[in-house]
C-alpha cells in the first residue's frame, strides 16, 4: 500500500484572551491604524514635505522649435548668395572632396570653352534648405542679367531630384518652360544611375550640358537643327568626361586578357586537381612474408613481429630484404 503523505501548515499566532481584553479596555481597535488617518503611536513627527519649485517656461522656449535648423549656416551665405561667382562650381562648405571638385570644375571650363552658354552650379547638402531671406529669381536677374548667358543651377549632393534650374534673363525668353523642365528632368535621371554623390553630380552635370546644346540651338533659331540628333555635341561632351587614354588601354588590356587567364588559371587548378584525386585513389600492396621463430616457436607470448621495411621513397612490394634490430624485424 502506498504511503500518503500530507503537508503540515504551522498554526497561526492566538491572542492571549486577557491581553486582548485589556487593550480594548483602553481604546484599542483591531486594525485602526490601517483604516484611519491617526498618527501611529510612539512614531517620530516628519515635517511635512515641501512644495518643489519649477521654473515655468519661458515665452520664448515655447513658440521655439526645437527640432535643428536645415537652412544653410549663415557664414557660408555671402559665399553663395553676396556676389556673381568668379568660379563655374560652388562649393564654399567644402562638401566635394578636393579631387572630385578639381574633376567637376574642368568639365565645367572645358563646357564653357565649347558653349556659348556658361553652366554655373550651387552646390549644397541634400538635407539643406536655402534661408527664406535669400530670393532666387532676384540673384539671378543682378547678377547674371550681364555678360554672357548662363544657366545656373542649385544642386542638392545625394538628392539629385530637388535641383532647381534658372536662366539668366538674356535666354528666358527664347527657352521654353517645357524645354527647362524637360532638361532638369533627363538630368535628374541621369543621376539617378549612379550611387555615389560625386558620380551622381557627373551624370547630371554632361547631361545638362547635352541639354544647353538644345537651347543653344534655339537661341539661333534653328528649329531644324533642334530636331536633329546633335551627335558632334554629344560626342564631344562625353568625350570630356570620359576616362583617360591611359585608363582605356588599361581596360582593354584587360579585357583580352581576360580569357587566356581564365584559360590558364583553369588549366592549373586541373592539374592540382587531378593530382589530389591521385594521392587519394591510390592503393599500397604489402608482401607478406616468413617470420622466423623465436626461441624455438613459431611466435611468443605478449611478442608481436613488426615489419620494417628500409625506405620509405620505395614501393613495400619491391622491398624484401629484413632489416635486422635488437627486435629482430623482418
Amino acid at each position: 500500500m502506498a504511503n500518503a503523505y500530507a503537508l503540515v501548515e504551522p498554526t497561526l499566532p492566538v491572542w492571549d484572551l486577557k491581553q486582548r481584553a485589556e487593550l480594548e479596555a483602553a481604546g484599542w481597535i483591531p486594525g485602526a491604524i490601517l483604516l484611519t488617518d491617526a498618527p501611529v503611536p510612539d512614531e517620530p513627527q516628519q515635517p511635512a514635505a515641501e512644495p518643489l519649485q519649477v521654473e515655468q517656461p519661458k515665452p520664448e522656449e515655447i513658440a521655439g522649435d526645437l527640432k535643428p535648423s536645415t537652412d544653410i549656416a549663415e557664414k557660408f551665405l555671402p559665399a553663395y548668395f553676396a556676389e556673381r561667382p568668379k568660379t563655374f562650381l560652388i562649393d564654399p562648405q567644402g562638401l566635394l572632396s578636393p579631387a572630385d571638385y578639381r574633376d567637376r570644375l574642368s568639365f565645367l571650363n572645358y563646357h564653357a570653352s565649347d558653349s556659348s552658354i556658361d553652366l554655373f552650379v550651387y552646390v549644397m547638402g541634400g538635407e539643406q534648405d536655402i534661408p527664406s531671406e535669400v530670393r532666387e529669381e532676384e540673384m539671378i536677374e543682378r547678377f547674371f542679367s550681364a555678360g554672357r548667358p548662363a544657366v545656373v543651377v542649385y544642386y542638392y549632393l545625394g538628392a539629385p531630384q530637388r535641383s532647381v534650374v534658372y536662366l539668366s534673363p538674356s535666354i528666358t525668353d527664347s527657352v521654353s518652360a517645357a524645354e527647362q523642365h524637360r532638361a532638369l528632368e533627363s538630368s535628374v535621371m541621369q543621376a539617378f544611375e549612379k550611387i555615389r554623390h560625386p558620380e551622381q553630380l557627373e551624370k547630371f552635370l554632361v547631361q545638362m550640358s547635352i541639354r544647353i546644346y538644345w537651347m543653344e540651338r534655339m537661341l539661333a533659331g534653328d528649329s531644324a537643327s533642334v530636331a536633329a540628333a546633335p551627335s558632334a555635341r554629344v560626342a564631344a561632351v562625353r568625350k570630356a568626361a570620359a576616362p583617360s587614354a591611359k585608363l582605356l588601354w588599361l581596360q582593354e588590356l584587360a579585357r583580352k586578357c581576360a580569357f587566356p587567364a581564365a584559360l590558364a588559371g583553369g588549366g592549373v587548378l586541373a592539374v592540382f586537381a587531378f593530382g589530389f584525386w591521385r594521392r587519394l585513389s591510390v592503393r599500397y600492396r604489402f608482401p607478406d612474408f616468413e617470420v622466423e621463430p623465436r626461441l624455438g616457436g613459431a611466435h611468443a607470448a605478449g611478442v608481436g613481429a613488426v615489419i620494417s621495411f628500409a625506405s620509405a621513397a620505395v614501393p613495400p612490394a619491391s622491398q624484401r630484404d629484413q632489416v635486422p634490430d635488437y627486435l629482430r624485424r623482418a
